[in-house]
């Protein structure tokens, strides 16, 4: 399998692009906008052919690259069922199966940050978008975001998926760039709760500012970035 994880500095997004083979078909998950001529190289340079790319969720605090790879490539765009973006050409299902090559990739539905949030899962690591990070969890106070239905995707979902499954978040602010169910649930501080009650309290009084292109980047992904 090739594999690649790419990062966006501004908004410390990371973008990863999967394949089973130099000369096959790929997908990217979560793209922005204006990494998208790297993609792109990467993309000719590998000899791959992008026939999926995805987006976790609605991004608040970067602008997708879905509607310029699709324009570019005629790659099929794929979010989650829960989606209001309707520029997608495919919105997929909890436990629905994306494959490309022989790679099978699981949509999960996970909630909480927002009320369309997807992990997608392969059979040694899951792409958990802002729903679990390295040490930490996304916030839950914006885009029908929800604590109590986060802590049911955290640990009625996640944190069910085998210790030595890889962790690759849709970002990271520290340096982190990987990291396993296990590892998290050892040491991630947001989840060495006793309760969801108590997660939810937790999550509630975290006082965060706004992502400072959130009035920019919702409309913009609502239409694939193409606005």
């Amino acid at each position: 399998m090739l594999f690649r994880q790419l990062f966006e500095r501004e908004s410390s997004t990371y973008t990863y692009l999967i394949a089973a083979r130099k000369g096959g078909e790929a997908l990217l998950i979560d793209p922005v906008k204006e990494e998208t001529n790297k993609y792109l190289q990467l993309i000719r340079e590998l000899d791959l052919r992008l026939v999926f790319a995805i987006d976790t969720h609605v991004h608040a605090d970067h602008v997708t690259g879905l509607g310029d790879l699709r324009n570019a490539t005629s790659c099929v765009t794929i979010m989650g069922a829960q989606s209001r973006a309707e520029c997608v050409s495919r919105k997929v299902q909890d436990g629905e199966i994306i494959r490309i090559d022989g790679l099978e990739l699981r949509a999960l539905y996970t909630p909480g940050h927002t009320d369309d949030s997807y992990s997608f899962v392969m059979s040694d690591r899951v792409f958990t978008g802002d729903t679990l990070l390295i040490r930490g969890t996304g916030r839950t106070d914006f885009q029908n975001g929800d604590p109590e239905a986060q802590f049911d995707s955290l640990f009625g979902k996640l944190l069910k998926l085998p210790d030595e499954m890889l962790v690759y978040p849709g970002h990271d602010y520290k340096g982190w760039t990987v990291s396993t169910i296990g590892e998290e649930k050892a040491h991630n501080p947001r989840l060495q709760v006793r309760s969801k009650q108590e997660y939810v309290e937790m999550m509630r009084n975290l006082k965060l500012a706004n992502p400072k292109l959130m009035d920019v980047a919702v409309p913009a992904n609502l239409s694939c970035g193409l606005t």
